[in-house]
């Protein structure tokens, strides 16, 4: 967790995203984020639901991120398609985001207002372009999915980027057998 302290002088005033973006600021480790030291606020936050906390994310984090200056609030229910997939409604009481919230949100904070950005289809699939991250970001089961809208091109996972590297290598010493054996 990277607490980030809006305050100066205020260490009991803090808040940690589940992940956070800031453009613009060295790269160096942080083991906290001060806002007033590096300058400005993050500029996206992602909170993921969970049984314990998506209240608070849905209320209490969403003002203090407007509060703060956040551009982007991001909110995902990744527990709303293991309840589809049981055959029981996402919208169920308890869940993350009652009511037919869909399991992604995408809110735009500007001037002490909380704007929800644009869903639309793209290949069939619900789709809310991010203007911070210049990304379109959809919910695929489990995961998170982001495009880049410059490229046309998605953001591969980990075990994408593993196995991709693994067929490649595989690929590398079936070419170098067939050399040795032409050789």
């Amino acid at each position: 967790d990277l607490l980030v302290y809006p305050e100066e002088g205020n260490n009991r005033k803090s808040i940690a995203p589940d992940v956070l973006v800031a453009f613009g600021l060295g790269k160096h480790q942080r083991s906290s984020y001060f806002v007033w030291a590096e300058g400005k606020p993050p500029d996206w936050v992602l909170e993921v639901a969970s049984r314990s906390t998506w209240k608070r994310d849905l209320n209490e984090k969403r003002r203090a991120y407007a509060a703060m200056g956040v551009r982007e609030y991001w909110l995902f229910d990744a527990r709303a398609f293991s309840r589809e997939r049981e055959g029981r409604p996402r919208a169920k009481k308890g869940g993350a985001y009652r009511g037919s919230t869909p399991p992604l949100q995408g809110l735009a904070l500007a001037d002490g207002e909380c704007r929800p950005l644009e869903a639309r289809l793209v290949d069939g699939e619900r789709t809310i372009r991010s203007e911070v991250l210049g990304m379109d970001v959809r919910a695929d089961e489990m995961l998170l999915r982001f495009r880049d809208v410059a490229t046309g091109r998605d953001v591969r996972h980990w075990p994408e980027r593993d196995a991709e590297a693994e067929r490649a290598e595989a690929r590398v010493a079936e070419l170098e057998a067939a050399l040795r054996r032409r050789g």
